[in-house]
């Protein structure tokens, strides 16, 4: 293992044994605190963020390396460990081995060891695995109104050192289902709840998978009943269906437009439908030179984000932001989370010839 292998693995391993689960960051938080080069300033460090910048040069344009600093619950995971060149447990893939790159170039700036024509922040922030409804970003933004100054923000989510561009948007809805309870040997003398959910969740079902171009890339919206609940005993015409519905829709749709259509597909009499959640899609960025200089920096192919992130609330205040990180997604959130070291050199090596305007010297 290299030397900067070692340096990024001691560093990714370091974050992975900090706990850090949505709603309980403040440890990690203060743990890249203390490890913070003295040439940034903490400008914000309050509601689950550590935001911080460089002294800020005349001319130059601000880039933002942004991470996410929670995980999913531990579950049964075991304690992180390294297994040669594997790293193992939760928030291995996403995305403290992201935070780790975030770390590593941080201190190769503070040192004067990098150099470049960008002002580079750095953007720390927690509750990112809850719903849209929770997010520390949201009010980071309308604390820190200087960020919108921000010309590209790199989120190193897990996208296996492949750019990702733009992101789904995720609309999440309850729906419930009223009926008439009656015994099961009579169901004629009532109204059962669970039929009426079976009829009305049939479009949502049996919606084809839409792909929608964007830029040349294609985006795949999809629908899933991901959980239902109903009845109370076996012999027993049930009074009460509840389904929750989960709508990917594409960056080419408003979240209004996503709820009509999702309200459309559920448009049953019987259906009572509730939009807990609605997280707006990521739009995709073109024409920003930076994105081409951070493209060829690494040769990187380039591809569309089948998920949702962060990316989405930069654009809510028009930055333009991509997803480039070193954790693969088939592992996130897996009981076998992992990363490979070579994973998180590659992610080094890009950002950095990226930040000095230069070639990593080898494709992705």
């Amino acid at each position: 293992m290299t030397s900067l292998g070692e340096g990024l693995a001691a560093r990714a391993e370091a974050m992975v044994a900090i706990p850090s689960e949505s709603r309980d960051e403040e440890a990690i938080l203060r743990a890249i605190r203390r490890d913070l080069p003295s040439a940034f300033e903490v400008v914000d460090d309050r509601d689950s963020v550590l935001f911080a910048l460089p002294e800020r040069r005349p001319g130059a344009l601000l880039v933002l390396l942004a991470g996410h600093v929670d995980t999913v619950p531990v579950a049964g995971i075991a304690p992180g460990r390294r297994e040669g060149e594997t790293l193992f447990g939760r928030g291995a893939s996403d995305m403290k081995s992201g935070l780790a790159v975030m770390e590593e170039l941080a201190d190769a700036l503070g040192s004067g060891e990098l150099s470049t024509d960008l002002d580079v922040g750095l953007l720390y922030f927690g509750r990112e695995e809850l719903p849209f409804a929770e997010s520390a970003l949201v009010p980071l933004f309308d604390r820190r109104p200087e960020i919108a100054e921000t010309a590209l923000a790199i989120v190193l989510e897990p996208t296996a050192n492949q750019l990702e561009v733009g992101c789904l948007g995720n609309l999440n809805a309850i729906v419930v289902f009223e009926g008439e309870a009656a015994h099961a040997a009579r169901p004629w003398l009532g109204r059962n709840a669970i039929h009426a959910a079976i009829t009305a969740l049939a479009p949502v079902t049996d919606l084809p998978i839409r792909d929608v171009q964007v830029d040349g890339l294609t985006y795949r919206e999809v629908a899933s009943v991901t959980t239902i609940q109903g009845g109370v005993a076996t012999n027993v015409v049930p009074d009460r269906a509840t389904a929750h519905v989960n709508f990917r829709y594409a960056p080419t749709h408003t979240p209004a437009e996503a709820e009509r259509r999702l309200r459309e597909l559920l448009g049953h009499p019987s259906a009572t439908v509730e939009i807990v959640g609605n997280a707006p899609p990521g739009l995709v960025p073109s024409g920003n030179p930076l994105l081409e200089r951070l493209r060829a920096a690494g040769d990187l192919a380039v591809g569309p984000k089948q998920a949702w992130t962060p990316v989405a609330e930069f654009g809510l205040i028009g930055v333009d932001a991509v997803n480039f990180g070193p954790g693969d997604p088939e592992y996130a959130h897996r009981e076998d989370e992992q990363v490979e070291v070579d994973a998180l050199v590659r992610s080094y090596e890009v950002v950095r010839a990226f930040l000095e305007g230069a070639s990593s010297g080898h494709a992705g």
